[in-house]
């Protein structure tokens, strides 16, 4: 077929199967019920071929989507040969395929003749799947039999026939069945969607073609990415960072080591010297660290390169078992999510050193978990879960983006309305901070606060938090953003919380978050005077803030940059620091900064 092979009708053929893997994502949104897949948009979907080659991904999570691959490598090592029409398939072991309980993956195998052609998947984060906090997603289990219902890789339907037996498991194992269900039953549209449309193209081409232009696909993209890999430097960068800690042995960080070996088309990272894993629930299985991996390679490669296993095929990911990178049993993982955004940032440290002109400062360390759940005067169960996050790192061409979700989740912001009318929630505050984000010729993305009254008689509140203590990095000279905070009434007794936390809560209470600033790029001294006033009038810093960082003196009353002031500012602070050269990683800003009291 490669000879012949006509290049105009396979770009439509590409073109189309990454449109199957859009629509599908549509679906889920359209047809799901939990607040956590249809607002914050945790989920993801994709398409592989028949032996399991991830083809085509959807505009969805990065962190779920290299993933899949494994997965759905486990299942088709359990099932093999007996893989039949009419089967579908469920997961979510994290030590058999999956990345944590709460993200059930459904595999949906595409047969033609009697011929296996290709895979539909998806992979949802569940409000709940059980275990002893409501979201299944506390941070302060320390195994994995504490925190939900564990699927090994099983036929939800075989042969079209539902498995009434696992479904009846379920439901007794989770408390909201009616949610937990009607998110299956979005995920088995979404499946469906993909068969129908990926038939279309099958009578259109013919399964012959199919098949070779499946194969094309992964192929281009593993030609392209090595391409682009040999136009990187040669060598070997490595780069650490700290989780605070795991919310069981507070205080007590915990190491992220990474290396990056670049030799010819073939890019190696190795997390040897990461930390052993730990017993708080932020352990990664090998699947997600290698997603977080792709991501941040996958973020200096050209755009144009589509996003499937011919990129993972040049990229090797290694870490050694029983590492925080590479958990195994009975390590507690449903947290892990926190680690893997923060190997998102270790990523970019190592890479920064290969490419600095392509690579943008720490972002806000990842998403905050929030879930509060309990059960109401008639012991209806209740259950919030909220990812937040919101800021990027100062870029070496512009400043970091504000209020935008991380990279490595790619989330969308729950609605505020929806969650009052869906929760006994009130939020009080949504807003952003000012004097928090890193300064720097390009300053970080500003972080933003949210307070959340809590209306029920009594429930349970867990957050996953982190860059309490070890602040996000700034880079070239940029400063790093001010640290995450948690409060507890902030108007009463204005309770300060650990980074991560599961408390009872009553009817009353509020519970505040604070995102971390994310990390500058470049000297804050090199910014444009006119950037830092439009900075000052938008409230994103204040005029101390601009003295004291950037060395630029606003004239208040007639909003406009005192030159001369500035010019005499900026020479002062330039002396303070006694800069020999700019720094390339900077965890705390030089002592003429002025931050001692932008936490109150």
């Amino acid at each position: 077929m490669t000879a012949t092979r006509d290049p105009i009708a396979f770009e439509l053929f590409k073109n189309a199967l990454f449109s199957i893997a859009d629509e599908m994502a549509l679906t889920i949104t359209r047809t799901t019920y939990s607040g956590v897949l249809k607002d914050n948009m945790d989920f993801s979907t994709a398409f592989a071929d028949a032996d399991g080659h991830l083809v085509a991904q959807g505009l969805t999570l990065p962190g779920h989507l290299g993933s899949i691959p494994t997965a759905l490598e486990a299942t088709m090592r359990h099932y093999g040969d007996s893989i039949a029409p009419g089967d579908l398939f469920i997961m979510n072991d994290p030590f058999d395929g999956g990345m944590h309980l709460p993200d059930i993956f459904v595999f949906q195998p595409i047969f033609v003749a009697g011929q296996r052609l290709a895979f539909a998947a998806t992979v949802c984060h569940h409000t709940d799947v059980g275990g002893r906090v409501a979201g299944s997603n506390a941070s302060d289990s320390t195994e994995i039999y504490a925190e939900g219902l564990r699927i090994p890789p099983l036929k939800m339907y075989e042969a079209g026939k539902r498995n009434d037996t696992l479904f009846a498991l379920i439901e007794k194992n989770v408390r909201i069945p009616v949610k937990v269900f009607g998110d299956l039953r979005a995920q088995l549209a979404a499946c469906h969607i993909a068969e129908t449309q990926f038939l279309d193209l099958v009578n259109k081409y013919g399964a012959e073609t199919v098949q070779d232009y499946l194969r094309e696909v992964v192929d281009y993209a593993e030609r392209l990415t090595r391409a682009e890999i040999r136009k990187l430097p040669d060598g070997v960068y490595s780069f650490e960072d700290w989780i605070d800690d795991d919310g069981i042995d507070v205080g007590v960080p915990i190491r992220l080591f990474v290396t990056f070996t670049k030799r010819g088309d073939q890019l190696s990272a190795d997390w040897t010297g990461t930390s052993p894993q730990v017993k708080g629930a932020i352990n990664n299985t090998l699947s997600f660290t290698k997603a977080a991996t792709y991501c941040a390679v996958r973020s200096i490669l050209p755009d144009g390169i589509p996003n499937n296993e011919g990129v993972f095929r040049a990229i090797d990911v290694t870490a050694p078992p029983g590492t925080i990178a590479n958990a195994v049993l009975p390590a507690a993982c449903a947290a892990r999510g926190l680690t893997g955004f923060r190997m998102v940032d270790c990523c970019f440290g190592a890479l920064a050193k290969m490419v600095p002109d392509q690579v943008f400062a720490a972002s806000d360390g990842g998403n905050t978990g929030i879930s509060i759940g309990g059960y109401d005067a008639e012991r209806k169960p209740f259950i919030y879960v909220d990812f937040t996050c919101g800021t990027w790192g100062g870029r070496p061409f512009a400043d970091g983006l504000d209020g935008n979700s991380n990279m490595f989740a790619n989330m969308a912001s729950a609605s505020v309305e929806i969650t009052e009318v869906e929760h006994p929630i009130e939020i009080l505050a949504y807003e952003f901070v000012p004097d928090k984000a890193g300064a720097g010729k390009y300053r970080g993305g500003t972080p933003y606060r949210r307070d959340y009254r809590f209306l029920e008689t009594e429930g349970v509140l867990q957050v996953r938090a982190d860059r309490h203590t070890f602040r996000p990095y700034g880079l070239y000279g940029g400063y790093p953003g001010e640290p995450s905070m948690n409060w507890f009434n902030p108007d009463g007794d204005n309770r300060v919380l650990d980074s991560k936390v599961t408390m009872t809560i009553k009817e009353g209470d509020v519970f505040r978050h604070e995102v971390a600033g994310a990390g500058g790029w470049g000297d804050p001294l090199e910014r444009d005077p006119q950037a830092v006033l439009n900075d000052v009038r938008n409230e994103l810093i204040s005029a101390q803030t601009a003295a004291s960082d950037y060395g630029v003196i606003i004239d208040l009353a007639n909003w406009k940059v005192d030159l001369d002031g500035t010019k005499e500012q900026r020479e002062a602070l330039r002396a303070a620091r006694g800069w020999r050269e700019v720094p390339q990683v900077l965890w705390e800003p030089p002592a003429s900064g002025n931050r001692s009291d932008r936490n109150g």
